[in-house]
């Protein structure tokens, strides 16, 4: 019964994991000790997207509606920067890593997505 959703679950963690290290070696100021450190920061960033995203999103509808939804991606980067902040093996220098580490992995998402017909949207 709940195998599926687990399932899922497990492989977007993974595949975001994945995602992170890859942009950890593309992003310079965006650094990831290993695996594990991607997996834990993966986990989080789920939480975080879950939990204060909606929140921010909400608090922010002014400025989001009059940069035409561009905040968004400033939102995104403060998620990522967050993550990181709490996870050990993860480091962001600034707020730039942050915002083009959060860009590239949601440019890569929507690859995914589109290439192999995974929603990983909810991960980013």
């Amino acid at each position: 019964m709940f195998e599926l959703p687990l399932m899922e679950l497990a492989v977007h963690l993974v595949l975001t994991a994945a995602l992170l290290l890859l942009v950890a070696n593309m992003v310079t100021g965006l650094e990831i000790d290993s695996w594990g450190a991607a997996f834990i920061v993966a986990l989080l960033l789920g939480l975080i997207n879950a939990i204060v995203r909606p929140v921010m999103i909400a608090l922010t509808i002014p400025i989001t509606v009059f940069t035409f939804g561009l905040f968004l991606f400033v939102i995104n980067a403060l998620m990522l920067w967050l993550a990181a902040a709490i996870s050990p093996g993860v480091k962001v220098d600034g707020f730039g890593a942050a915002f083009f580490g959060s860009l590239l992995l949601t440019i890569l998402n929507i690859l995914i997505a589109f290439v192999f017909g995974v929603n990983l949207m909810t991960a980013t």
